[in-house]
């Protein structure tokens, strides 16, 4: 290899090392905090557009008025303080493009990782997916809501705009431990109850529920005019058994345990994942809704890729 072949090589891996977006899932939980993560994390994503990683992300304001007591002195527009000896502020849009609710399902089960020391639990990918996405629709302009369950709902904040309330959002997302069992269709029913706008609904679970009360409700959602996207989040282990041994099958949930012979059930096991699997995507994309697995092996860039695809053709 020629030297300048040699540099270009090197030049392009320290790119690709320096977008966490990209990295593994384990390996981005040791590098810093959720807020620190996510901003990287998008910002790594948007460069693997070809765009830079702010061009149009910006809040764009309406007009400005005239600067009254009390106005935040952030909103201030200096330069025409400059131009006129009058200060101006700022007058954003009250209306969003796009009001977003994401649902983050908190039970015992998303709280699993089956290679602790190699894969992050459910949860933590869940909350860093929200992270990310949340900044994403902030930074476009949307308003962003979240409401965090399990057999009811624990945390529930409406739809706001303004990047300044990320930070907000973030302390109500990780502030909740993965605890009890699992109950989608409540935590839908009630998010339903309050959808009063057309909007966009993003579901993150594992989806250890009622299949069809869920997908019921789901498909309700979507009738009523709302888009929907669903992150089903499996571990690796959830999929694929190991080649041999015993071992203890355990729900966190209900905490009941089986011992069963490796070998005897493999094929079985992995016969019956896929098949649930497939019931959920059968039972979802016919109807207009967005559905996709997604490991927790899997680099962020992988789900965002997938959130992009769905948020281009809302417009």
């Amino acid at each position: 290899m020629s030297s300048s072949m040699a540099k270009l090589s090197n030049t392009t891996s320290r790119r690709t090392a320096s977008r966490l977006d990209l990295m593994d899932p384990y390996t981005l939980s040791q590098l810093g905090g959720i807020e620190w993560i996510a901003k990287r994390v998008v910002e790594g994503f948007i460069m693997g557009l070809h765009r830079s990683p702010h061009r149009g992300f910006s809040a764009e304001f309406a007009e400005l008025r005239a600067y009254q007591p009390g106005d935040d002195i952030r909103h201030v527009d200096w330069r025409m303080f400059a131009r006129s000896d009058r200060y101006y502020v700022k007058q954003f849009e009250e209306e969003t493009n796009l009001r977003a609710h994401v649902l983050m399902d908190i039970s015992s089960s998303m709280g699993w990782s089956s290679k602790p020391k190699n894969l992050p639990t459910k949860i933590w990918y869940a909350q860093h997916l929200a992270a990310c996405i949340s900044l994403l629709l902030l930074r476009q302009g949307d308003s962003i809501g979240l409401t965090a369950f399990h057999e009811s709902v624990v945390t529930r904040i409406d739809p706001k705009g303004g990047q300044s309330y990320w930070r907000e959002f973030l302390k109500h997302l990780i502030a909740s431990k993965p605890e009890g069992k699992t109950s989608i269709e409540s935590a839908l029913s009630d998010v339903a109850s309050r959808l009063h706008r057309k909007g966009l609904v993003i579901l993150i679970s594992d989806l250890l529920a009622d299949p069809e009360e869920t997908r019921k409700i789901l498909r309700s959602l979507k009738h009523q005019g709302h888009e929907v996207i669903v992150f089903h989040l499996v571990d690796p282990g959830e999929r694929e058994l190991p080649t041999t041994g015993d071992a203890i099958l355990f729900d966190p949930e209900t905490k009941e345990e089986l011992n069963v012979n490796i070998a005897d059930i493999r094929v079985a096991y992995r016969e019956a994942v896929e098949q649930a699997l497939d019931e959920w995507y059968r039972g979802l994309t016919p109807f207009g809704i967005d559905y996709v697995t997604i490991g927790t092996e899997c680099s962020l860039s992988e789900s965002l890729r997938f959130y992009l695809h769905k948020r281009s053709r809302l417009g």
